[in-house]
């Protein structure tokens, strides 16, 4: 019989390998095209060696002014992530209107990730309504969302995440279970976004013709 231990390091072992070549691939690049993920972006250029590259994309029935709306008033304790609250915004419901007071934004402005406003990003450079780019003021991480008019008049939104890892302890077990977890928080926001837009610009688009 083989020892208890032995058995657990295989199980290990074939989970870690099932990640690292089916699933990590694959989430990475969620809704992404093969030109979107090779594409050269804003703030590519600031993460020499990220050990983590990840270039999601989606598409919302909105124009990008509506959607760049919903991006620029993001963080805890503001409107939230659109996310799973819980984990990111301190269980407060995430906003499902545009709140004024969080329509502003400006190169250094900060992003707080976390509801004691400690922790976050800052605004590195941006283009209404074309692109935003948050980094951590150490060149070990961006955030980049990029919003893209189709000829439709929607938006194609794109995020990169670039993330230079720190492999001591006990950063390792935070990094470990942001390379597996992101995605789902990720997916949620970038869907999150999308629902929000699509209703609000439909109601202005009722309004407009009511009036």
């Amino acid at each position: 019989m083989l020892p208890f231990t032995f058995v657990i390091a295989v199980i290990l072992l074939a989970l870690a390998l099932l990640y690292f070549i089916v699933l990590r691939p694959r989430q990475l690049r969620w809704g992404a095209t093969d030109v979107e993920v090779n594409r050269t972006m804003t703030g590519d250029e600031i993460v020499h060696q990220p050990h983590f590259i990840a270039t999601r994309a989606v598409f919302i029935n909105a124009p990008p002014a509506e959607v760049w709306k919903w991006i620029i008033q993001i963080g805890s304790a503001r409107a939230g992530f659109y996310s799973i609250d819980l984990i990111d915004n301190d269980n407060v419901p995430s906003a499902r209107t545009i709140l004024p007071k969080y329509q502003k934004i400006a190169n250094d402005y900060f992003i707080p990730f976390t509801p004691n406003q400690k922790h976050g990003m800052w605004v590195k450079a941006y283009q209404e309504p074309e692109y935003i780019l948050w980094w951590d003021h150490k060149n070990n991480g961006t955030w980049g969302w990029f919003l893209g008019e189709t000829e439709a008049g929607t938006t194609r939104l794109i995020t990169r995440l670039r993330t230079s890892y720190n492999f001591t302890f006990p950063w390792i077990i935070y990094y470990i279970f942001y390379d597996v977890g992101d995605i789902i928080m990720m997916r949620q926001c970038m869907l999150g976004i999308k629902e929000r837009a699509e209703k609000n610009h439909r109601k202005l688009l009722r309004d407009n013709i009511q009036t």
